[in-house]
């Protein structure tokens, strides 16, 4: 059994990973075996500390789930802070594929990248280096010395990694 406030924090992080309001159900699925009653007992309890002025959010009951959002009384401060920031980030799936050879095999050349794609990568490429998710890395000292690509620093943002040692294994 669960200490209360390990619990608590357990579902404080279903929650917040949750794309869309988690129901009291969905909870409890996965949290296996734990009681009904002790689960509403800790969201009401996380409800109540959230609710605290301390807090830029709060747990709300929202078409029969729970999820975090910002209180209202911030909402004009967060409309200016969304408006400024930048679009995210769409990739096609040429894209994904194509920035997971650079990843895994950086530095990397673009004939590399055909190869073991099977097809022209080079207006990929373009798109890759126009986001800043790839960067070039120098020359490969061969013939025709052809541009190496390694993935940026905004690739371990956007992929939310600290570094490349954080990429899952190939197996994965």
């Amino acid at each position: 059994m669960l200490t209360d406030e390990t619990l608590k924090a357990l579902i404080e992080a279903i929650i917040y990973v949750a794309p869309e309001p988690v129901s009291l159900d969905a909870i409890l699925k996965a949290l296996e075996g734990e009681e009904r009653e002790r689960v509403k007992a800790q969201i009401e309890t996380l409800i109540q500390e959230y609710s605290q002025s301390c807090h830029g959010i709060e747990v709300r009951q929202v078409a029969g789930g729970y999820r975090f959002s910002s209180k209202p009384e911030h909402h004009e401060v967060l409309r200016k802070f969304v408006k400024s920031l930048k679009p995210p980030i769409r990739l096609s799936k040429p894209a994904l594929e194509t920035l997971a050879v650079i990843a895994y095999r950086q530095p990397v050349t673009l004939p590399e990248i055909e190869e073991i794609r099977g097809v022209d990568c080079g207006g990929v490429i373009h798109t890759l280096l126009e986001k800043k998710l790839v960067v070039t890395a120098g020359r490969k000292d061969v013939v025709g010395r052809p541009i190496l690509y390694r993935t940026s620093k905004e690739f371990l943002v956007h992929f939310g990694l600290k570094d490349l040692n954080e990429l899952p294994s190939l197996k994965e």
